[in-house]
C-alpha cells in the first residue's frame, strides 16, 4: 500500500509543477487494453517563462513529454512497457494527422521520459542508452526513433537546477533535496506546493503504517510540519489545505458538485486533513457524498 501512495505523490507532484505550463492528462489512457501513462504534458503554445525555476525537469517539459516516474529502480520489464506505450502515442497521433490528410509535425510527438532512482549499467547497456550531451549528468538517451530518455536521480548533480527531480529520488539524495527545499524562500511557488504534497502523503503513510515513514526520508520533516500546520491554523491557514483537498478531488472525479463543495468548505482544518487522506480510498462519487454524510 505504501509503494502505491508514493506513486500518486509522484504523479500528484509532476502535475502540480507543471499544470501552469501546459496541459496535463493523469493519467491518460490509450489503446484498447487501457494502457495507463503517469503524467502526459502538452506545453501551451506561448511558454511560461516561470517554467526556468524546474531547472532540468522544466528543460524536459519544454516540448510533450510522457513522464513516468518510479519508486524503485526500474526493470528491463518496465522499460519495455513504457516503450509500447509510447509506440501506441506515436500511432494514434500518426492516424489522427493521416485523418486530417497531414503530417504530423515532429515536434508534437511527444518524449518518453523514465525517472529512476537508480539504475544498472547492465541494463543501460541492454537498451543503448547513452549520456545526453543536451542535458546534465545522469540523464540518459535511447536511440533518437524512439524519442526516449532516461533520468537516473542518484547520479544527477547536486545542484539547484536539479532539486525538482532529486525530490523524487531514495534516501541519502532525497533527503540532501530535502534539507535544500526546506532552505528555499518561503514565497518559493514550488516549495509551497511541493511541502503541502508531502504533507498529504506523509498523513497518509503515518495512518497506515507509521513505521515507514523512515522509509521515504520525511521524519525529519515531522516537526516542520507541525510547526508550518500550527503557524496555518493561526493565520487561518485553513484554505490553502481546503484548496488542495478540492484540486486532488477535481483530479479525481473530473467535477464537483458545488453543493458538496459547500460541504466541504465547511469542515474543520482536522477533518480536511482526514478527508485528504480518506480520498485516495474513493472509488466513486458516491464514497465521497458517504464520508462527508458521515464526518458532517
Amino acid at each position: 500500500m505504501t509503494r502505491f501512495i508514493y506513486d500518486e505523490f509522484s504523479k500528484d507532484y509532476l502535475e502540480e509543477l507543471l499544470q501552469d505550463f501546459g496541459e496535463i492528462q493523469a493519467p491518460y489512457k490509450i489503446s484498447s487494453e487501457v494502457r495507463e501513462i503517469d503524467v502526459y504534458f502538452s506545453p501551451f503554445p506561448q511558454q511560461n517563462p516561470n517554467i526556468k525555476k524546474l531547472g532540468l525537469l522544466g528543460d524536459l517539459a519544454k516540448t510533450p513529454a510522457i513522464f513516468e516516474p518510479y519508486r524503485n529502480s526500474v526493470t528491463d520489464e518496465q522499460i519495455e512497457d513504457c516503450i509500447l506505450k509510447l509506440l501506441e502515442v506515436k500511432r494514434v497521433l500518426r492516424k489522427e494527422f493521416k485523418d486530417k490528410n497531414t503530417k504530423i509535425p515532429d515536434h508534437q510527438i511527444p518524449r518518453l521520459w523514465i525517472i529512476t532512482p537508480t539504475l544498472s549499467d547492465r541494463i543501460l547497456s541492454s537498451f543503448g542508452a547513452f549520456s545526453s550531451t543536451k542535458f546534465c549528468q545522469g540523464v540518459y538517451e535511447i536511440a533518437e526513433y524512439f524519442r526516449a530518455g532516461i533520468v537516473v536521480i542518484h547520479q544527477l548533480p547536486e545542484t539547484p537546477e536539479t532539486i525538482w527531480l532529486r525530490i523524487l529520488g531514495r534516501e541519502k539524495v532525497q533527503s540532501k533535496a530535502i534539507d535544500e527545499l526546506l532552505s528555499l524562500d518561503t514565497d518559493e511557488q514550488f516549495k509551497r506546493k511541493t511541502l503541502e504534497l508531502f504533507y498529504v502523503l506523509m498523513d497518509r503513510i503515518a495512518i497506515r503504517n507509521p513505521k515507514t515513514i523512515t522509509e521515504v526520508n520525511m521524519k525529519r520533516l515531522v516537526n516542520y510540519y507541525q510547526q508550518d500546520r500550527d503557524l496555518a491554523v493561526q493565520e487561518g491557514k485553513t484554505e490553502g489545505q481546503l484548496s488542495l483537498v478540492i484540486r486532488l478531488l477535481t483530479k479525481k472525479f473530473q467535477e464537483i458538485n458545488p453543493n458538496i463543495t459547500q460541504k466541504i468548505q465547511q469542515l474543520s482544518l482536522e477533518k480536511i486533513e482526514e478527508l485528504a487522506e480518506a480520498l485516495l480510498d474513493f472509488n466513486q462519487y458516491q464514497d465521497l457524498e458517504n464520508w462527508l454524510q458521515q464526518n458532517q
